[in-house]
């Protein structure tokens, strides 16, 4: 970086990575998410949105240099696609847009911490080679109109670990940790514990990755597979204490929501890397008789039964934080 740009970057308080989110149906969340990019300790110096339906006057009233793509704009990338929302997809076409080299990725109902942005991007610059993922807090219930105002004007940063909660049954970073290791990053053998929410690569590790595999449909294993595809490159994977808060929304447990994408992602992801992935969510459908399925078998899954609509109804959970 020349002593100009850097200037610059001091005078604008940006710093050259790009921010990549896609959504649609989600507006309110993504107007959060870039409420708390303008108000970051440093601002990215470009967010780019693949979306359709996201209001251009909304988007203006953010002190962000937004690049919005339209989701159809994948066949013009090689990327074939429908109108419909596809996460995978849309990801690799913001990425193909993006103009840096250093890439953060956020799932549009995260909200950064104040030095999310910051701290995330000092990490890729000494780590360049690897696959970086943050640290997710939940909110326990949707921010009011109020707090969404006051996320907007910088006034709610302090209050956002009182709304929010650890996954217990996620690696988190804690506060206090007694090892001799540096406590703000910590290298993980653990590639099924990726998670897309919230993660930063440079884009020659996202190109020799290959993206996201756009053959999985729907919800479901598309991030284990990146991080798979990470690990057989021999790209290192390091968990950060960079904090998102995802915004709460309700959940199915188990997804029953997501039956058939599950089951042929699933397949798919056990023949390509003969291992099953979602096991927690396959025992579960097994419990209900949906499915015919265990650890040990070779042979593709196939649905016995779809879920009724009381069995969706009873695994719907308004107000959980986390599935």
């Amino acid at each position: 970086m020349t002593t100009t740009t850097r200037a610059q970057d001091a005078a604008h308080n940006t710093i050259p990575v790009s921010v990549i989110t896609t959504c649609y149906g989600r507006n309110r969340h993504l107007y959060n998410l870039l409420a708390s990019l303008a108000q970051g300790s440093v601002r990215p110096r470009e967010v780019v949105i693949v979306n359709d339906d996201a209001e251009a006057e909304r988007l203006a009233d953010y002190d962000l240099n937004i690049i919005k793509i339209a989701t159809t704009t994948a066949t013009e990338h090689g990327l074939t696609s429908s109108a419909s929302f596809d996460i995978g997809r849309n990801r690799n076409l913001g990425a193909a847009c993006a103009s840096y080299e250093a890439m953060i990725f956020l799932d549009v109902d995260c909200i950064v911490a104040y030095d999310f942005i910051d701290g995330l991007y000092d990490k890729l610059q000494t780590y360049p080679d690897a696959l970086l993922m943050g640290q997710p807090r939940y909110l326990t219930r949707p921010l009011t109109d109020d707090e969404g105002s006051q996320l907007q004007q910088g006034k709610l940063a302090a209050a956002l670990d009182k709304l929010s909660v650890f996954n217990p049954y996620r690696d988190n970073f804690t506060q206090h940790r007694n090892d001799n290791v540096d406590a703000n990053i910590k290298k993980t053998q653990d590639y099924g514990s990726f998670w897309s929410l919230c993660f930063a690569i440079m884009r020659h590790q996202f190109e020799r990755i290959g993206g996201f595999d756009t053959g999985y449909v729907g919800y479901g294993a598309e991030d284990t597979d990146f991080a798979f595809m990470a690990r057989a490159l021999d790209i290192d994977f390091y968990l950060t204490n960079d904090v998102v808060y995802h915004q709460q929304h309700s959940v199915y447990r188990p997804p029953l929501n997501h039956l058939d994408s599950i089951v042929i992602n699933a397949n798919r992801f056990y023949d390509k890397w003969q291992h099953w992935p979602m096991a927690g969510w396959l025992v579960e459908f097994v419990q209900l008789g949906l499915i015919d399925w265990q650890e040990a078998q070779t042979v593709p899954i196939e649905i016995l039964r779809q879920p009724s609509s009381a069995e969706i109804d009873a695994a719907h959970c308004p107000d959980a934080p986390y599935v």
